[in-house]
């Protein structure tokens, strides 16, 4: 099939650099190979495709762009081991990684993709793959989801507007033409409002400042009644697992609605504790813990893993292999707190203090998107991340699929 309408512009434009800023499944990939197609068109061309990380370059790309190449019949050799292709006409397609920039140094560049540029470090461009290009007087698309003002593709996106053969271009998912309409409203629902315009819109989002900016204490602190639990309900609790302190928030769930009715902070403890106290606490309730996955193998407390200590208990435990990302469970905890289409999900009772604090307090580090651990607020937020992420987790878009590409014959 053609590239969209917003494609299009991008590849119409005979801008040396170009810097495209899009949504979350706008087809960033899917042009990255047309246009890669576009350039070894020509005999003897160098082109390189460069991803955060290896990994990332084999599974964002390298099968489709096989495949691609195979159909059109301009394939003469590929190399598995070293992902690249060698075309009929004696171009080489590369598939590089950033996370060793020094493997990139020593080539000379005509055509190169940047594929989640905001991912990758600043120097990577500037130190080793704008001299590549200067020789051949190469081109470059940098094509990215942003990922906030303090990051350098921002910078780079603010001075190609400017900057002569340089261009820039925003567009959305919606405008990319991948994801329905309704996968977009579902996610708009889902997500807080700041990771909705980041990731969705594309905008570029300020993250300096307070981790859970939709906290609001008229909004999330709420009085409900909590004095005649029913015998057996099940409370839904948050943990994190530390020696000082090791915390725990207790919760009501009603659909996707998440209550913080009690909080629980121990200081010199151990899992062994923090099951008893809950117990004395709620001896009638049933407890299903939400904890930090690491529990499954960490032995904060004695011989026994934190997680069989709990089951040991008569505890359920929900974790799976590994944590969620941090970005990911902060977006959860701040989509609860307030969706971007203006529904609360998770408050608090007046007396769980600690969580009222650690809630309101948590910063990130000057300059980076990287939370502030020194001031003591982060074990209770990573506890409840690992219970709201579990129970209102991020949705990711679902692409449509568009189907097999040719790119033509030589």
């Amino acid at each position: 099939m053609p590239l969209s309408d917003v494609q299009k512009i991008v590849s119409d434009n005979p801008a040396r650099f170009k810097v495209v800023v899009a949504g979350r499944r706008w087809g960033k990939s899917y042009l990255s190979m047309s246009q890669m197609a576009k350039f070894a068109r020509y005999p003897n061309r160098k082109i390189f495709y460069v991803a955060p990380t290896y990994r990332q370059a084999k599974q964002i790309i390298w099968d489709d762009l096989k495949e691609k190449m195979i159909a059109c019949r301009w394939a003469k050799k590929i190399n598995e081991s070293d992902l690249t292709i060698r075309l009929v006409n004696n171009s080489i397609i590369h598939l590089r990684s950033a996370d060793n920039p020094d493997s990139l140094r020593g080539v000379s560049i005509d055509y190169l993709v940047m594929d989640e540029a905001s991912m990758i470090d600043s120097k990577t461009w500037t130190e080793v793959l704008r001299p590549a290009l200067s020789d051949k007087q190469g081109h470059a698309m940098f094509i990215t989801t942003p990922k906030g003002t303090s990051n350098w593709v921002y910078d780079l996106y603010q001075f190609a507007h400017h900057a002569q053969d340089w261009w820039a271009y925003q567009s959305t998912t919606l405008e990319g033409g991948m994801v329905s309409e309704e996968e977009i409203e579902q996610a708009k629902a889902d997500l807080g409002e700041r990771e909705f315009n980041q990731e969705y819109c594309a905008t570029f989002e300020t993250y300096a400042g307070a981790i859970y900016y939709n906290w609001h204490p008229e909004r999330n602190i709420v009085r409900k009644p909590i004095d005649n639990i029913p015998r057996n309900e099940i409370l839904h609790i948050a943990m994190d697992f530390n020696i000082t302190p090791l915390v725990a928030a207790i919760c009501r769930v009603t659909g996707d609605e998440i209550h913080v009715i009690d909080e629980i902070v121990m200081q010199g403890s151990n899992t062994y504790e923090m099951a008893e106290e809950i117990k004395n606490r709620y001896p009638h309730h049933r407890g299903w813990i939400y904890p930090d996955a690491s529990g499954q193998a960490r032995k904060t407390s004695s011989n026994t893993s934190d997680h069989n200590i709990l089951r040991q208990s008569g505890f359920t435990i929900k974790a799976k292999g590994v944590n969620p990302p941090v970005k990911d469970r902060i977006a959860a905890v701040n989509a609860s707190l307030l969706s971007a289409e203006g529904a609360v999900r998770l408050t608090v009772e007046p007396k769980c203090k600690n969580v009222i604090k650690c809630l309101a307090g948590q910063t990130y580090k000057e300059g980076t998107q990287i939370p502030d651990k020194t001031s003591g607020l982060d074990h209770m937020n990573d506890a409840l991340g690992y219970l709201v992420h579990w129970l209102n987790p991020i949705r990711r878009p679902v692409q449509e699929n568009r189907g097999p590409e040719t790119f033509g014959h030589f």
